[in-house]
């Protein structure tokens, strides 16, 4: 699994070196997306927690970010503080994570909790990720049955904050690496012909726009790390997914079968790469962010 000893030292997002925080996202989706997935949710939630001043995250705890459905599991404070009851769906890390920050529905709105990852409180459910791509992320559903939870931040907190869209652009920088390593096959192929050559010059202009717009985005966030980055989040993830989603078509055209049928590697980074595309919204999300920029001129 991850070398979590690793991931302390990606600096945090607008604190001077995003730059350096994407690349290193991007390096280990180039080997391993599973490992990268795992990666991003526990620097996503270092970085929340400093942005809400919870705390650093303590030497040997692998956290994860389980924010999906947020109504689907519900908070309420005891005598004896808070609880979280029901089911969350798409836990990355379901038995891999100490802890997670949840997204819980409360009285008073939307909360954030830090919760340890832990039976009886917390259990991953057999059966709730029978997945071929990105199998190995054991995204399952959790039930949390009455689980011990420490508030982080107040209610709305969590997607009121700017770093909010940081963490978008993180996952972005996720999908490049998966691109890269997509990419990295038909690179390596030995006496390309005329017509896999063609390919090859797609995929260097698309893996060039993506770079170029992850870096963009790195300047901006550093430059005025408070400023409310939705629609440049949004930019950049739609920029990255196409490019990515150019490069699985133009390397399968280019290779055939024969990559997908014979190497094993190959074959699992195209099969993960397609599943983590589809934490995009597509056209749902190209639609928001139309909503975004109406009436405004071209953000480039």
């Amino acid at each position: 699994m991850l070398l979590i000893e690793l991931l302390p030292d990606l600096p945090l997002p607008g604190h001077g070196d995003t730059r350096g925080r994407l690349r290193a996202l991007a390096r280990i989706g180039r080997v391993d997306l599973i490992h990268a997935r795992l990666a991003e949710g526990h620097a996503d939630a270092v970085a929340i927690r400093a942005e809400l001043s919870a705390g650093p995250v303590e030497p040997g705890q692998r956290w994860g970010v389980w924010a999906a459905a947020p109504a689907s599991v519900r908070a309420t404070r005891t005598p004896d503080g808070w609880r979280l009851t029901g089911d969350r769906p798409w836990c990355s890390g379901a038995s891999w994570c100490t802890h997670a920050l949840v997204t819980a529905a409360a009285d008073d709105g939307i909360r954030l909790f830090a919760v340890r990852n832990e039976t009886p409180g917390a259990s991953p459910v057999d059966g709730t990720w029978p997945a071929v791509g990105m199998a190995g992320s054991d995204s399952r559903t959790v039930t949390f049955s009455d689980a011990p939870a420490e508030p982080v931040g107040g209610p709305g907190d969590y997607v009121g904050r700017p770093g909010f869209w940081h963490g978008g652009v993180g996952v972005a920088a996720c999908w490049f690496g998966g691109a890269l390593g997509v990419a990295d096959t038909l690179y390596a192929a030995p006496d390309p012909g005329p017509h896999a050559l063609a390919h090859l010059g797609a995929v260097e202009v698309a893996l060039g726009s993506a770079r170029a717009v992850l870096d963009a985005a790195a300047a901006e966030i550093d430059a005025d790390p408070r400023r409310d980055a939705q629609a440049l989040a949004m930019r950049v993830r739609a920029t990255v997914e196409h490019a990515a989603t150019e490069v699985l078509d133009h390397v399968g055209r280019a290779l055939g079968a024969g990559p997908l049928c014979r190497d094993e590697a190959h074959a699992r980074r195209v099969a993960d790469l397609t599943v983590y595309l589809r934490q995009s919204h597509a056209e749902a999300d190209l639609e928001q962010l139309g909503r975004l920029v109406t009436g405004g001129g071209p953000a480039w």
